[in-house]
C-alpha cells in the first residue's frame, strides 16, 4: 500500500512551489497568477529510510526499494468552488480517493504576491484562520451536495422498502451534521452503524485527515514568533488536526541540489531534515502508518503498513497468496539486526524469534514470512 497525500489550498499560497519543492521535479507551474495549475499533477516520491540502506548493504542487497508516496496538486480553490467558481469543483474529484489532505495557507507577507480571496481577483490582507477556513467550507459544501444526492434517492427507496430506513435516518444526521458546519470526521460512529457504507462509498473530502501547511518566508523558515503561524497553529488544533511550517520557497532552492549540498543548506538554517521528509513523518504519524521491512540478496525494502495489523494481514501487503497461507513470520527488530550483524547473529543471541497470526507488527520490524 502506498500514502497519497492531496494538496489544497487558495491560489498564490505557495502549493505548486511547493509541490515542485516535494517531489524535486519542475512539473507544476509556480507562476504569480491564479488557476495557473489547470491539470492536476501527481508525483511518486520515495520516502526517505536510511534503515534500508542499512540492511541492503548487511544483506549485500542488489536493489533498495523505498516506501513511496503519491502526490497530487489541485487547482486554486476560490470561494464557490463547490459551486463551479474557478476552477476547483473540477479537481475535487482528483483528491477522493486520496488518503490525507494537505492544507497550504499563507503565513507570509509579500506585496509582490496578490493574496487572493473573493472571487479570485481581488487582493486582500493575510489571514491565514479566513484562508482555511474558505477551504474548508468549499469541501464541506462540495461532500453536502454530493450526500444529498444520496440521502435523496436513499429517503425515496425506504418509502418501500422498510431495510433501508436506517441508512436514510443516518444520511439525515450527517446532513444536518453538515450544514451546522461540521466536518464528517466529526460524525459519531461505530461498529455496525448504518452510516458507514455511505462514508466508504462516497469518500467525504471532510472525513480525511488533514494535515495544515503555514508556508513562510524564507528569513524565518521555522515561523516561531510568526502570528500567522501562531493563528493557524489555534486553528489546527480546535479542528484536532497537525499543522507543519514549511518554506516553500527555500525547499525549492533544496529540490536542485545533491545530498551533500542540501545537507549543507539545510544546516545553514539550523534544520536537519527537508520539509518532504517531516511532511511524509507527520503524514505517516497522523493516519497510523509504519513500515517494516525485508532483506535479501536480491533486495532491502520497506513496506507500509497501519498500526495494529497483524503479521498475516502485512504479509498480504506483499502477496495476497502470503496472507492466505500464513503460517509463521520470522521476525527480528531491526536494532537488534543491525546490532547482532545480520540475521545469522540475531539468531545466534535468541533475537530472531517466530511470530504467529496473533502477532500485531512495529514500525522497523525486520521480518521473512513463511506461508504454503
Amino acid at each position: 500500500m502506498g500514502l497519497s497525500v492531496g494538496i489544497v489550498g487558495l491560489p498564490n499560497v505557495g502549493k505548486s512551489t511547493l509541490f515542485n519543492a516535494l517531489t524535486k521535479r519542475q512539473q507544476a507551474a509556480a507562476e504569480n497568477y491564479p488557476f495557473c495549475t489547470i491539470e492536476p499533477n501527481s508525483a511518486v516520491v520515495e520516502v526517505a529510510d536510511p534503515r534500508v540502506d542499512k540492511l541492503a548493504e548487511m544483506a549485500k542487497s542488489a536493489q533498495v526499494i523505498r516506501a513511496t508516496v503519491e502526490f497530487t496538486d489541485i487547482a486554486g480553490l476560490v470561494k464557490g468552488a463547490s459551486k463551479g467558481e474557478g476552477l476547483g469543483n473540477k479537481f475535487l474529484a482528483n483528491i477522493r480517493e486520496c488518503d490525507a489532505i494537505l492544507h497550504v495557507v499563507r503565513c507570509f507577507e509579500n506585496d509582490d504576491i496578490i493574496h487572493v480571496r473573493e472571487g479570485g481577483s481581488k487582493s486582500a490582507p493575510i489571514d491565514p484562520v479566513g484562508d482555511a477556513e474558505v477551504i474548508e467550507t468549499e469541501l464541506a459544501l462540495a461532500d453536502l451536495e454530493q450526500l444529498q444526492r444520496r440521502y435523496e434517492r436513499i429517503r425515496k427507496e425506504a418509502q418501500a422498502k422498510p431495510a433501508l430506513r436506517p441508512e436514510a435516518e443516518a444520511c439525515a444526521a450527517l446532513v444536518k451534521h453538515l450544514e451546522e458546519g461540521k466536518p464528517v470526521r466529526s460524525f459519531p460512529r461505530a461498529d455496525g452503524d448504518p452510516i458507514l457504507p455511505v462514508l466508504r462509498e462516497l469518500n467525504f473530502l471532510t472525513d480525511k485527515k488533514v494535515i495544515f501547511c503555514a508556508n513562510v518566508a524564507d528569513d524565518n523558515v521555522t515561523g516561531e514568533g510568526n502570528p500567522h503561524v501562531e493563528a493557524l497553529r489555534s486553528y489546527a488544533a480546535a479542528q484536532g488536526c497537525a499543522l507543519t511550517v514549511v518554506c516553500a520557497q527555500m525547499e525549492a532552492d533544496l529540490a536542485g541540489l545533491s545530498d551533500a549540498e542540501a545537507k549543507e543548506f539545510l544546516e545553514s538554517y539550523g534544520l536537519k531534515e527537508s520539509s518532504l521528509e517531516r511532511t511524509i513523518a507527520l503524514a505517516y504519524e497522523t493516519l497510523g502508518l509504519a513500515s517494516f521491512l525485508t532483506a535479501g540478496p536480491k533486495e532491502a525494502r520497506a513496506w507500509t503498513f497501519r498500526r495494529g495489523w497483524k503479521a498475516p494481514k502485512c504479509a498480504g501487503v506483499i502477496h495476497t497468496d502470503f496472507e492466505k497461507g500464513f503460517i509463521r513470520a520470522q521476525v527480528v527488530s531491526y536494532d537488534d539486526y543491525v546490532k547482532y550483524g545480520g540475521e545469522a547473529g540475531a539468531r545466534e543471541h535468541g533475537v530472531l524469534r517466530p511470530e504467529g497470526k496473533e502477532y500485531e507488527m512495529r514500525d522497523g520490524d525486520v521480518v521473512e514470512f513463511m506461508f504454503n
